[in-house]
């Protein structure tokens, strides 16, 4: 479901990775990042009117508050199967991907789900 060595995942994997207490794995056949729990997926699908639409090269997070009711009005993100009903949001990673947005997303995803000694780290 992936490509080892895609360019956009290695992006993604160096920011994710570089969180404090942050790890990778694979799950159901994606690539994704946790401490305790998962902060983000690399790669998602879509079902709409029962036709599935894969999104290979996207980053999906888990925003709270204002940050996902920004994000859920902003066109360029997604409500990934299974996981949008959780509050869940994707986004397509591409040659004009804003890397800095992606760190801010990764951050944020991270705070939501991760253990509060571990956002402790990240705050010093």
């Amino acid at each position: 479901m992936f490509d080892e060595h895609d360019p956009l995942l290695g992006r993604v994997r160096t920011l994710a990775l570089a969180l404090p207490g942050s790890a990778e794995k694979i799950s159901h056949g994606r690539p994704t990042f946790f401490t305790k729990k998962v902060f983000a997926y690399f790669g998602a699908s879509v079902r709409v009117d029962g036709v599935w639409t894969q999104h290979d090269h996207a980053l999906v997070v888990l925003l709270g508050g204002d940050e996902y009711l920004a994000a859920s009005q902003d066109s360029r993100f997604f409500s990934p199967a299974y996981l949008g009903p959780s509050g869940w949001l994707g986004l397509d990673l591409g040659d004009d991907t804003d890397w800095s947005e992606v760190a801010e997303l990764l951050e944020s995803s991270f705070r939501q789900t991760a253990p509060a000694k571990v956002i402790a780290q990240l705050d010093q």
